[in-house]
């Protein structure tokens, strides 16, 4: 990255760990394939709340956050949430429906979107230029 930039290694280093420190950077990841670790299946699961007081939603928040939602998204428009999980089976994402969704007194209603294929995957943000 340093060559890339013109920078020495350190110049580099510095303006990481800055923009560590305020925020720019909130972590370092590793794109995992899912298939290569044995969860082949993507599911976007879109989940309506019955109480959509702060509370509520915040108690939803603390419950979707498990290994296997990769991303959760609190949303507008005809639902309240939008999660990207990933499964070994449709069996594990049966029971983990039941758990997540169906035994939820606060989940209304939530409709399974099963990817037949993971066409663009990334965590990239792209830059602003002037």
């Amino acid at each position: 990255m340093a060559e890339q930039v013109n920078l020495s290694t350190a110049a580099v280093q510095r303006r990481i760990k800055r923009m560590e420190e305020k925020g720019v950077i909130t972590g370092n990841v590793a794109i995992v394939d899912p298939t290569a670790v044995g969860r082949p299946i993507t599911i976007i699961v879109e989940v309506m709340a019955e109480r959509t007081s702060i509370e509520a939603l915040e108690a939803m928040k603390l419950h979707f956050a498990v290994p296997e939602v990769q991303q959760c998204y609190y949303v507008t428009g005809e639902v309240d949430f939008v999660l990207v999980l990933t499964v070994a089976s449709m069996q594990e994402y049966q029971a983990l429906a039941r758990r997540l969704f169906a035994e939820n007194a606060n989940v209304t209603w939530f409709k399974t979107i099963v990817a037949l294929d993971r066409v663009k995957v990334g965590l990239d943000v792209p830059s602003v230029t002037g």
